[in-house]
């Protein structure tokens, strides 16, 4: 039986989980990608609270003109933002089973210049 992409991503997924995991000191960057939006949030999974998230479809990233990539770039500077306020600089990036490639790639670079150390 042949899998699906989602299949795929999923057991990609699934095997990056087993060695990335968040603490409240170093939280882990979860990243989602749909079709359309790209969302990020800060996980501490010790004890499973979101510390911060930041998406495509906040007003002042939404209010904002440029193609998926660049968009992407602002959603990883918003997040790196919001960290630095929560007392975050180092987190371990989860890229959700997606490839390192493209507006994952893009955001991750985003959440660099914002001050975020992986």
């Amino acid at each position: 039986m042949a899998l699906t992409k989602n299949d795929r991503r999923l057991r990609i997924k699934n095997r990056i989980r087993k060695v990335v995991s968040g603490t409240e000191a170093r939280p882990r960057l979860a990243v989602y990608r749909s079709n359309k939006e790209i969302y990020a949030q800060l996980v501490d999974d010790i004890n499973g609270k979101t510390i911060s998230s930041a998406s495509s479809r906040d007003k002042d990233i939404a209010a904002s003109k440029g193609n998926k990539i660049e968009i992407a770039t602002l959603v990883g500077k918003a997040i790196a933002e919001k960290a630095l306020k929560a007392g975050v600089e180092t987190i371990s990036f989860d890229r959700g089973g997606y490839l390192y490639h493209g507006r994952v790639k893009s955001l991750a670079e985003g959440a660099r210049e914002g001050g975020l150390k992986f």
